[in-house]
């Protein structure tokens, strides 16, 4: 009976080689998402000292905030107060750079375990529990469940403040979140269709 090759002793010819090596362009781009993660730590940040700030009294930091929820082309007064409207807008504002950041995660994490190298995260303690069994198609639609929770944050942030949007924009918002939505259904029932013959040959 011919013994099994080692997978790790084998040896690709030259082109195959340089082929399966150009996997590792692909480092430069995961580097750079780190890089945006750091930023959009930094934004999120900036945006909640602010936020303490304004609800201290700070009329600077107080502006900067109104300036940051208003609606494009709309004046701020200079004697306008921290409301719980504003204060509510803000916060959705920050869980939408969490939301951002965890879709960049899933991107950098997972998209070098399957396209580049595996890390051989088994068994470690912080092992993310979706990581255990990604591929391309799971990473797909966790990518498409991820894109629809941010949109959702957005369009909630639209309803909320409603009264100094036109309908045209919040139309405009909900058909593309429904999209979206559309979407994301469409990704998930081509997987469980592709996955299907394959459960069947085993």
């Amino acid at each position: 009976m011919a013994q099994l090759q080692d997978p790790t002793t084998v040896k690709l010819r030259p082109l195959p080689n340089l082929i399966f090596m150009s996997r590792w362009l692909q480092l430069p781009l995961y580097l750079g998402l780190i890089l945006a993660q750091g930023v959009y730590v930094f934004h999120f940040w900036v945006e909640l000292v602010h936020l303490i700030e304004a609800a201290m009294g700070d009329k600077t930091a107080l502006q900067t905030v109104l300036s940051a929820v208003a609606v494009k082309g709309e004046n701020v007064p200079t004697d306008a107060k921290l409301t719980e409207t504003t204060i509510m807008l803000v916060v959705l504002g920050l869980i939408d750079v969490v939301m951002i950041s965890n879709l960049l995660i899933m991107v950098i994490v997972g998209g070098y375990e399957t396209f580049v190298s595996r890390m051989n995260l088994e068994g470690h303690p912080d092992q993310p529990e979706w990581l255990s069994h990604v591929n391309a198609s799971v990473l797909k639609v966790k990518l498409a469940t991820a894109i629809i929770g941010i949109s959702s944050i957005h369009l909630l942030k639209t309803f909320i403040n409603a009264g100094a949007l036109t309908d045209r924009v919040l139309i405009a918002q909900t058909v593309i979140h429904t999209v979206f939505l559309l979407s994301a259904l469409a990704i998930a029932m081509t997987d469980r269709l592709l996955a299907a013959p394959a459960h069947a040959e085993h």
